[in-house]
């Protein structure tokens, strides 16, 4: 059996049921849908009640708001299935989504299959491909699937996936759950768990459609939002050298490629910090300039590195030399 979890934070109706109603639709029979209400206050809690009254394939879940990452756990401990589907609650899937995936892992022995997935904008547009799927059929062996990932080209979404259970830890061994307060959460938890995984199954087509909608709670762009999420994506970047180190020690390319995406990381901070937090004094003033600092120390190495390019290498040059005035500048320039 398949378990689909979807968090559900203040959704408008019409968004929510078409998720749910696509989930429910699946040509793949064999599922359980869990519906995590992360505390709403909009109904979107009694819409979740109402079906799981008229459909037994439906728990519904209540809990005070903690975040998508803590309504997935919650998802997680309570799952009953051998495999788990992790579904946005304003996106939606094709009806053979599940079958196909499930066929995919089951063929080939994997843990993991994953389809491709597109945006489309609050009036119907497709937006450009954030990665594109394969023409047919492939299997990734965990070190290429991280590599993609660091040079990114790669998926690193669980929406797009089906991932065996036991990924997360077996009941009685405790869980390793998505972290709670960070962003890019996918990214910092699919790296880690990739040896465990495995080899993955990419599938050619669109199965999962990903609703771009201004103001969504997954999509704010706020200044705020905008320096946390650039600073755990720096904070992923280390992590991922470190096991790289640790589980690849012996694979040149592979620890290139993740000092290059440390380097690449490092530079969408210092694009995207505002300017006031440059300032000494202010919140952030003390991991900007450990941000620069790396850079400095870093700049012949990156130089030297041809995983990078040399508009990266640019923008190295000029944040090590002048960083306030270039992001000022850039400012300006993109009106961020």
């Amino acid at each position: 059996m398949i378990s689909v979890i979807v968090p559900v934070y203040n959704i408008q109706k019409e968004y929510l049921t078409r998720c749910i109603d696509s989930i429910l639709a699946q040509t793949h029979k064999d599922f359980e849908l869990l519906l995590v209400d992360d505390g709403s206050s909009d109904g979107s809690a009694g819409i979740c009640d109402e079906y799981a009254k008229k459909d037994p394939r439906v728990r519904a879940f209540h809990k005070e708001n903690g975040g998508s990452s803590s309504a997935r756990n919650l998802g997680i401990i309570n799952a009953k299935g051998d495999y788990i589907s992790f579904i946005d609650s304003d996106d939606y899937i094709e009806k053979d989504m599940l079958e196909v995936l499930y066929n995919a892992v089951t063929e080939f022995g994997v843990k993991c299959a994953q389809v491709g997935r597109n945006e489309i904008d609050e009036a119907g547009n497709i937006l450009p491909d954030i990665c594109i799927p394969p023409k047919d059929k492939e299997i990734i062996t965990d070190r290429d699937f991280l590599k993609e990932l660091l040079m990114h080209r790669g998926d690193c979404s669980f929406c797009t996936k089906l991932i065996a259970r036991d990924v997360f830890g077996a009941t009685g061994d405790g869980y390793e759950f998505f972290p709670k307060g960070v962003l890019n959460e996918d990214f910092h938890i699919l790296i880690k768990k990739l040896r465990t995984i495995g080899d993955i199954v990419s599938l050619p087509g669109y199965k999962y459609h990903v609703f771009y909608r201004v103001g969504s709670n997954s999509r704010k762009e706020t200044k705020e939002e905008f320096s946390r999420v650039f600073k755990d994506s720096v904070d992923n970047a280390d992590m991922a050298a470190q096991i790289v180190r640790n589980d690849y020690p012996g694979d040149e390319e592979l620890k290139k490629i993740a000092f290059r995406f440390g380097i690449f990381q490092r530079l969408e901070y210092m694009l995207h910090i505002p300017v006031s937090q440059m300032k000494k004094g202010s919140e952030c003033y003390e991991y900007y300039r450990s941000v620069v600092s790396y850079l400095r120390k870093n700049y012949f190495k990156a130089l030297g590195n041809k995983y990078l390019s040399g508009k990266n290498k640019l923008y190295m040059t000029l944040f090590v030399t002048f960083p306030a005035a270039v992001r000022k500048l850039h400012k300006k320039i993109k009106r961020l």
